[in-house]
């Protein structure tokens, strides 16, 4: 009987068959290591490839490693960058292997080739074991004195290398003074690089415990270093130019005459062809011109036209990066870009974020004379194959018409929207017809008159159902056949799966109740009693809140239900000017990405769902999360909800009695007030307080915002404005004093500086007002931002006064 037929596998000629191979090659290489013939080093080779290949898909090689060492007596140079990459990656995890590189590494790094010497001195560096430092001193100082820049350059990464395995060996050999020198001296302009982003690194680690280290990382943007480097930058990489720009940025001119000679001496990088350098130059412009209200403008002048040719030019990544600080800049002054819009319009193969961002950005730069053209551009876009940019361009539309431009033709616009067969158009307009009307009143007959056409049976998304619903309530009495929708709608109540548009049939019920109460009684009673029966806490609630307040008084339903209306004139932002001012601060980086200062992606408590997977246990990502409640505390709060006052008393006798003091005092039953908590006592300020210019410029880089808030001028204050230096008078007379003023009406801007009493704590304020407007944009840094409030309101009362007698 024949044996069984063993299983055939083909194996890959670079994968061993198992510790056989190894073995082999370990013999091969003990063969090879003091041989001299002719070939031997092609033999090599081929050898160490093999070694490598294993290495890389995660085999075991760290047997071979003294064999690999003894052959690395070569001068062949392609063997000697395979044996330090194999010597680097098991010096890691095996620091006893390392020991053994220590001779033949020591020995290359004083090779005739300084390519060689280079590469020894940065494997020696990276073997990053801690008990073989002092092997690092010698081959580094010898390397930082070395002829060839290439080995400077590598010993300068390598000391950085040797800091952050021993601080205080590299402290104690002044390696950090050996680089300053390099950095001053050197005629190789990437060594020059190479020290100054190892010395800010090291020196920003150690100025927290040494003041010598925090001095000289002040010295870094001193005068003479930052000319210096100034005066070379053409010699420098594209990498090392970006270096030198953020380290100007940080570097505060005692006069404005400095201003003008550094941006003149950079105006040829706004030209450069690497995008990353004219960003560079472009965050040093902008920071340099700060405290100058006008030239700042002028500023804004000079960089849109090379920002608007990179975005022409390069990959959609590069545009896409710098329309990311275009639209940045244009949130800020968009009336500059006002006559560029043309430069924002979409072309049919960018890619859908490119679109997205473009979309945004011609919202922002639209004003009376541009409005219809950009419009006309938007509404091409609703036809657009890409349904998401075609839901943007009509959102883009509705964000321009609450702008107050051109509204006529734009409601025109959107109506038509309306009439199109097309389900997301539909949906998107609906739900703009009704920011609309919110903000324009007048236009409601108009409005209503098509949305009266549009059957609800059509309309499926919750935001543009939940829009319809609305308008059917608030108009009930101009759209005959509201009450019978409705109706219809409540009948359908299970089939609805959005709690959202199940919210807003409820308020639109009670609203066409006051209205037409014959024809919507019963889809009132109906709703409600659908309402208290559902299984969502928020319908569950408004049904039962309704109910009350009906049996209650009906006319007193009708004044918390259905009040008189004001139009809304302004709609809330979705971020604060304290946010976009952080992320102005930290131009050219991720955060004009992302569109959020770094600490919101960088900060464990700030970081998404995701990144809390572990902590949270069985909660799952996102709104989902939110919806998790357990059966019992539900039961528990509509049981509360059905208590009487008496009973919630009863039950609630087990809770702290300060809690029920203060629920019970809000709710006027009559019960003793908690105590007061005594008010902090007022904060003094310093009458003398002195403050030189470039001091207050440095602070107020480095100071994160304290507090940022609008405060309103009175009539009299805004009169008074005609004269700024009123203002300053006044002010002083409250201990707060004027560094910097400038503008022209009807916009103003200050920055105002005051001291702690006894203290050297400052407070720093920068404060914009507008005349027109009556309104004034204040924003509060302090080295002490405990006190901050205190001080904001201080300031806010001060101001307050400015122009009553």
């Amino acid at each position: 009987m024949a044996p069984p037929a063993q299983s055939q596998r083909s194996q890959s000629p670079s994968q061993p068959s198992g510790k056989s191979e190894v073995s082999d090659l370990k013999l091969q290489l003990r063969q090879l290591a003091g041989s001299r013939a002719p070939g031997v080093d092609d033999s090599k080779r081929e050898l160490f490839k093999k070694v490598i290949s294993y290495m890389t898909i995660g085999i075991d090689v760290s047997s071979l490693f003294g064999e690999m060492v003894m052959c690395s007596t070569t001068s062949d140079i392609v063997l000697k960058k395979m044996c330090y990459l194999y010597v680097g990656n098991y010096a890691k995890v095996n620091p006893d292997l390392a020991l053994l590189t220590i001779n033949f590494l020591q020995r290359d790094c004083h090779d005739q080739d300084p390519m060689i010497r280079g590469l020894a001195l940065r494997s020696l560096c990276s073997l990053r074991v801690a008990n073989l430092v002092e092997y690092l001193v010698g081959p580094l100082g010898s390397g930082l004195k070395d002829s060839n820049s290439y080995v400077r350059m590598v010993a300068v990464i390598g000391v950085l290398k040797l800091y952050h395995i021993s601080a205080s060996t590299c402290v104690d050999a002044d390696f950090p003074s050996t680089l300053k020198h390099l950095m001053l001296n050197d005629s190789d302009t990437q060594v020059v690089a190479n020290c100054l982003s190892s010395l800010q690194e090291i020196w920003s680690a150690e100025a927290s415990t040494s003041e010598e280290a925090s001095r000289e990382r002040e010295a870094l943007i001193s005068k003479p270093v930052i000319y210096y480097l100034l005066n070379r930058i053409k010699e420098f990489s594209e990498w090392a130019q970006c270096l030198v720009l953020e380290l100007v940025t940080k570097y505060v001119p005692s006069e404005s005459s400095e201003i003008f000679d550094i941006m003149n001496l950079l105006e040829d990088r706004l030209q450069h062809a690497n995008g990353a350098v004219v960003l560079a130059t472009v965050k040093v412009f902008l920071q340099l011109t700060l405290s100058m209200t006008d030239v700042h403008q002028q500023v804004y002048e000079r960089i849109k036209a090379p920002l608007l040719t990179l975005v022409s030019s390069g990959s959609p990544e590069q545009s896409y990066a710098v329309l990311s600080h275009l639209h940045l800049l244009v949130m800020r002054a968009p009336y500059v870009f006002s006559s560029d819009y043309k430069h924002f319009y979409c072309q049919y193969n960018e890619p859908s974020y490119v679109k997205r961002l473009k979309l945004e950005m011609l919202t922002a730069v639209a004003n009376e004379s541009n409005t219809y053209e950009i419009v006309t551009e938007l509404c091409e876009y609703a036809a657009n194959v890409d349904i998401p940019i075609a839901r943007e361009s009509i959102r883009a539309v509705g964000k321009i018409a609450l702008q107050q431009y051109d509204v006529n033709a734009i409601v025109d616009r959107l109506l038509q929207f309306l009439e199109m067969e097309k389900d997301y158009v539909t949906a998107e307009a609906l739900v703009l017809v009704k920011d609309l009307l919110r903000k324009y009143p007048q236009w409601s007959h108009d409005c209503i008159a098509v949305v009266g056409n549009i059957s609800s049976k059509n309309v499926q998304e919750p935001k543009a159902k939940a829009a319809l619903i609305w308008m059917l309530g608030e108009y009930s009495q101009d759209m005959q056949d509201a009450p019978y929708i409705l109706e219809s709608l409540v009948e359908n109540w299970d089939e609805e799966h959005s709690a959202e548009v199940r919210l807003h049939l409820l308020t639109a019920v009670m609203k066409c109740f006051f209205k037409r109460p014959p024809e919507t009684q019963s889809a009132l009673g109906a709703a409600l009693a659908a309402g208290v029966a559902d299984f969502h806490q928020d319908v569950h609630d408004r049904a039962l809140f309704y109910y009350r307040i009906l049996r209650y008084n009906v006319s007193v339903a009708e004044r918390v239900v259905n009040p008189p209306k004001q139009a809304v004139s302004v709609f809330a932002d979705t971020q604060s000017s304290e946010i976009k001012d952080r992320i102005f601060d930290e131009f050219n980086s991720l955060s004009v990405l992302y569109q959020k200062p770094s600490y919101m992606f960088t900060d464990k408590e700030h970081r998404g769902p995701l990144e809390f997977a572990d902590e949270l246990g069985n909660l799952s990502i996102g709104e989902a999360a939110d919806n998790v409640v357990s059966s019992q505390r539900v039961e528990e709060n509509d049981k509360d909800l059905l208590l009487t006052t008496a009973e919630k008393e009863e039950t609630r006798a087990g809770h702290s009695q300060q809690a029920s003091f203060g629920i019970d005092d809000l709710l006027g039953l009559g019960m003793p007030a908690v105590p007061n908590v005594p008010s902090p006592p007022q904060l003094k300020l310093n009458t003398k307080a002195a403050l030189d210019p470039s001091t207050f410029q440095q602070k107020w880089r480095q100071l994160p915002i304290a507090l940022s808030q609008e405060l309103s001028l009175s009539p009299q204050a805004v009169a008074a404005l005609t004269a700024p230096q009123a203002l300053l008078r006044h002010m002083q007379s409250h201990s707060i004093h004027c560094i910097a003023s400038g503008g022209q009406s009807p916009n103003f801007k200050f920055f105002f500086f005051a001291q702690k009493y006894e203290e050297s704590s400052n407070y720093l304020v920068e404060c914009i007002i507008n005349t027109s407007s009556g309104k004034a944009q204040v924003k509060v840094k302090a080295d002490d931002q405990s006190t901050s409030q205190a001080f904001s309101t201080l300031f806010e009362s001060a101001l307050s006064k400015f122009g009553t007698p």
